[in-house]
This record gives C-alpha cells, structure tokens and sequence, in this order.
C-alpha cells in the first residue's frame, strides 16, 4: 500500500470532520454567537453550497498546476479556513470562513480520487479510491463524535483549532509522500469542456445526485426515527450511529474490491439493495435489533456505491478527469440537499416518520433506472480507468 493513500486518507479524514462536526455543535455555536438554532443550521446549508460551486471553479482555476501542487494548497486553504472558523467573532465571519474551507472540499476528493487511482496498478484503482474516501467514513464514526465532545468540553472553537492541527499533519503527509508525476500531461481547458458533452457523463452524475438524495433522506433524520419510532434512548442513538459508521466503513472498502471487477454491477447491485433495505428499515424500525441490523446493511449498501461512482464518472470523462471528478463531489452536495428536502417534506406533509424510509427507497429506485440506462449495451465495465 503506497503511503502517499494514507496522507491523501488523513486528509480525507480532515476535511470530512469538518464538515459534519459543526451538526453536533449547533447548540454551543448558536449559544456562543447569540444566534437561533435554524440560523446556525445555515452554516451547513452554506458549506455544502460552497463545495456544489465551488467544486468545479476551483478545478477549473487549478487546471494549470500539477495535482501534487494542486492537493497542497488545497490543503493550505483547508488550514487557513478552520483556523478562521475558530478565531470568528461572529455568526457572518464563521459562515464566510465555513464557505472558504468548503472551497477546498470538493476539487480535494475529485482531484485526490484521480491521484489515488494513478498511485496503484490497473484493476486496483477502485480500491484505491475506497481506500482514500475510507478517511471520509472514520470521519463519521470517531471524527465527528470524538470532535463534538471536545468542543463541548473545551469550547466549539477547541474543535476548530484541532482539526487544523490534523490538516497540517495532512499537509505534510502530502508534500513527503505524494509522488510528483513528470509525466503528468499539462490540462487542456478546451478538451475539459469538449469532455462535457458526454450524454453518459451528465447521466453518471445524475446517478450520483440520486444515490446522495436516496442516502440522506434518511440519514437526515434517523435520529427522530430512532428515539420515536425505535423508542431507543439518546444514547442509544449514538451507538447507532456508531454501528451505521462501522457499516459505512465496510461497505466502502468492499465496494472498491466489487468496482475493481464490474463498475456497472457494483452500481446495480449497490442501488437494489440500497432501496432494498431502506424499504425494509419501514418496517424493522419498530422493532430494536431488526433495525440495527437493517442499518448495518443499509449502510454497507450505501458507501459500497462511492468508489463505483467515482470511477464511473471519471471513465465517461476521462478526458477531462480533474474536473469531472470535482463535479461528482458537486453532484453528492446537490443529491445531499434533495434529499433531505425530500425527508423533511414527507415528514412535513403528514405522513409520518415511517414513511422517510419509504422516500428514500424510491429515490434509491430512480438511481437504479438511471443506471440502467446509463450502462444499457455496454459491455466493458470492468475496463481500469485511465487516471
């Protein structure tokens, strides 16, 4: 295993925590700047915008620099935006420093998805990108508890301050262990557009929005599901949560080993069965074991999709590889928002929490008519994707 993965995995790790932390923390950052919990609650709706536009602006602006440079400062902003975030005043300069560290989020995981495939041979790629989103699954399952404990222990922004202390271990990580590709072909900002026009690209990265929409419809809000419906204590869902991580962590490494084989049959099997169990979860919900494990194979289903998606995406634009990767990150933002849009407008329209499920699985459904759209007549899905 090249140690360049782990650096790219740590910082996985970094910027992951940073985006999902500050859900456990609304209370004490609303508190602290004198501001209404939903008002807070905007400080993730803006990070999320930050990455969907940012994604492809900062792809696009970094065109001209090799990747190992281009993951560097990456990186740096990364630092310089939590260490804005703990040492903001006010609610208007903690949302303006969560959108320039947003900026990094996504043109990091397309561009570092394109480097972690080049570092192994083909037929491994898949699990080399597993390997590097991996950082991205132990950020929910320590980095986001472990962070909200500290920052309710020592203060919200003592959780900013240590985020930026593992961005600059990343960072350093990067600059000894990346490898710098001489042979690295200078961008060509007409050929990435030209990339574009690809019919199948623009339906891989709809297959992503659904994939996303189908995941954090219920995600969204299995922690009402859980304690009124499930009728399990607050910390109980904790360990909920912590077991979903585990089975994020699973399913994301055995994604990548299935996607190394067939990208077309990772995808199919990976969206049945998300639809699949979140349809099931409906019903096991109301009892305790059936649905913790109903979640643990709901949450296998659901990251095993990740390294299919990002190759996928990257073959149907390998000419533009750089950005249609950060446009995949774009997609998973805008599938994040819809479907907790979906989730909260089931829930709002009265028919229950019960029926979030339900949402999802339809969402999860559309994703699996997509992809067989998408990959009807092919026959060379288990091609290695040229990094």
């Amino acid at each position: 295993m090249p140690v360049s993965l782990l650096a790219l995995a740590l910082s996985a790790f970094a910027i992951g925590t940073t985006e999902f932390v500050i859900m456990g923390l609304l209370p004490e950052v609303a508190s602290d700047l004198q501001v209404s919990i939903p008002s807070a609650g905007w400080l993730i709706s803006g990070y999320a915008l930050g990455v969907a536009i940012g994604a492809p602006i900062m792809a696009l602006l970094t065109a001209k620099l090799p990747r190992k440079r281009t993951l560097i400062l990456l990186m740096v902003i990364f630092i310089i935006g939590n260490i804005l975030c703990a040492l903001a005043y006010s609610y208007n300069l903690l949302m303006l420093a969560r959108v320039v560290t947003a900026l990094c989020h996504g043109a990091f995981f397309g561009i570092g998805a394109v480097v972690a495939a080049s570092l192994v041979p083909p037929g491994k790629q898949a699990s080399a990108v597993a390997l590097m989103f991996t950082g991205l699954t132990l950020a929910n399952v320590l980095g986001v508890p472990l962070g909200t404990w500290f920052g309710q222990l020592f203060g919200w922004r003592a959780t900013f301050w240590g985020v930026s202390v593992i961005g600059v271990l990343a960072f350093i990580g990067l600059i000894v262990s990346l490898p710098t590709n001489r042979n690295e072909k200078p961008v060509d900002l007409a050929s990435e557009f030209s990339a574009l026009s690809s019919a199948k690209l623009w339906l891989s990265l709809l297959m992503t929005v659904f994939f996303a929409a189908a995941m954090f419809a219920l995600f969204s809000y299995i922690a009402p599901l859980l304690l009124e419906v499930t009728g399990i204590t607050d910390r109980g869902v904790s360990w909920t949560l912590f077991l979903i991580g585990a089975g994020l962590t699973v399913g994301n490494t055995l994604g990548g080993k299935l996607a190394d084989w067939r990208v077309s049959f990772s995808l199919i099997l990976s969206f049945s069965l998300i639809a699949v169990f979140s349809l099931l979860f409906s019903w096991t919900s109301h009892a305790l074991w059936l649905a913790e494990i109903t979640l643990f194979l709901w949450a296998m289903a659901t990251f095993a999709t990740v390294p299919a998606l990002q190759i996928n995406v990257v073959r149907h634009g390998k000419d533009a590889p750089n950005l249609v990767s950060t446009l995949n990150i774009s997609a998973f933002n805008v599938g994040n928002a819809l479907g907790a849009w979906v989730g909260g407008a089931v829930i709002g329209g009265g028919y229950g929490l019960t029926a979030v499920p339900v949402s999802a699985a339809v969402l999860a459904a559309i994703g699996l008519i997509i992809c067989l759209v998408t990959f009807r007549g092919s026959r060379a899905q288990g091609q290695p994707v040229n990094a």
